[in-house]
């Protein structure tokens, strides 16, 4: 995963509606309703499939720590799919996405004027379309690069062009050495 997958996953999950099993016993049983089966989660987690059954029934209390950050990861993966899609699908067609970065945006520019990348702080509402194309990417498995590329068209179109209204010569930007990265939808 990259800085992008790793924000929209976060801001997901400040977003449920509920929070998801805190005990191991209500974890496992719910990876075994998405999963399917103890052998499936067992290859999910890396442990057998004994193991994944002395959880359920509660004969283990507690999971070595390595395996319960496993267990925690895979519920919230998995966790409150429609309402994910539900606000997904609200950014993508009418809220849009606000993107908070520090990172360093470089630039192609006419002859005569700085294209030399500088770091800079920006928080910027992005319309539904550059949401919309983000969340596609990301579903079709789409690289971090290629979804920096679709946040930084939106930047160069909002802010830098602000709409077409200014710095018309400039063709491309691109989104490096990213500091932090924060969506909001």
């Amino acid at each position: 995963m990259g800085e992008i997958d790793d924000a929209i996953e976060r801001t997901d999950r400040e977003k449920f509606t509920r929070e998801p099993p805190k005990t191991l016993k209500g974890q496992i049983g719910y990876l075994l309703k998405q999963l399917g089966s103890a052998k499936a989660v067992a290859a999910e987690l890396g442990v057998t499939a004994d193991s994944v059954n002395r959880y359920r029934r509660g004969a283990r209390k507690h999971a070595r720590a390595d395996v319960a950050a496993k267990i925690d990861d895979a519920v919230r993966q998995r966790w409150q799919p429609q309402v994910r899609k539900r606000r997904h699908r609200q950014a993508a067609t009418t809220g849009g996405i606000t993107v908070e970065t520090r990172a360093r945006f470089g630039y192609k520019a006419p002859v005569g004027t700085t294209d030399e990348g500088r770091f800079r702080r920006l928080t910027v509402h992005l319309p539904p379309e550059y949401a919309r194309r983000l969340f596609e990417a990301r579903d079709e498995g789409a690289n971090d690069q290629r979804m920096r590329e679709i946040i930084a068209e939106g930047f160069k179109d909002v802010y830098f062009q602000d709409g077409g209204s200014r710095a018309m010569g400039l063709s491309d930007v691109y989104l490096n050495d990213i500091d932090y990265l924060d969506l909001e939808y």
